[in-house]
């Protein structure tokens, strides 16, 4: 987390750790001092399926932090007001699936990409994109730190990392219980 945290300008880490190894607390711990310096962070998942648990963990953790949730499962007049929330700086967390990439987010100081190997992060449909790729893109735009979360990244992302492009973190054991 202190490698997360200390990156003070653009950088990308990728936290290859085994299920169960604690890479969502890591996540948290680094969300926890994006939080204490007044900056804005935004959490990729894969699906839509992951967000009530992640959410209700976040929450947990950050009761005073305003939270917005964006993915296709939030109502339009929700997702509409978590959008001008986090324009207005006013979201101190924002949450989702690939759609939640576009949200503005003035603050802006970490980038999570929880299982970023996952084919949902790519749009195929319309306009395509990927928004692990979109995610490192707007990381290096905005100058701050970016976390490629996998227990098995994308060959990509792991010879970036093993080529020194992206610095390793690993979690090789599950925590303890």
């Amino acid at each position: 987390v202190e490698q997360i945290t200390a990156a003070q300008k653009f950088q990308t880490f990728l936290l290859h750790g085994v299920t169960g190894s604690g890479k969502t607390e890591v996540y948290l711990r680094a969300i926890a001092e994006v939080l204490t310096q007044n900056g804005q962070a935004l959490m990729l998942v894969p699906e839509i399926a992951l967000t009530p648990q992640l959410e209700a963990r976040v929450r947990a953790r950050f009761p005073a932090a305003r939270l917005v949730v964006a993915n296709s499962g939030v109502g339009d007049a929700a997702r509409a007001r978590g959008f001008l929330d986090a324009l207005a700086g006013q979201a101190d967390i924002v949450l989702g699936t690939r759609l939640a990439i576009f949200m503005p987010l003035p603050r802006l100081r970490l980038i999570v990409v929880d299982e970023e190997h996952d084919a949902s992060f790519k749009q195929q449909e319309g306009v395509r994109y990927s928004a692990r790729d979109l995610a490192i893109w707007r990381a290096r735009q905005r100058n701050c730190a970016i976390v490629l979360g996998s227990a098995t990244p994308a060959l990509e992302t792991f010879h970036h990392a093993r080529a020194g492009r992206y610095q390793l973190l690993d979690l090789p054991q599950r925590a303890a219980a």
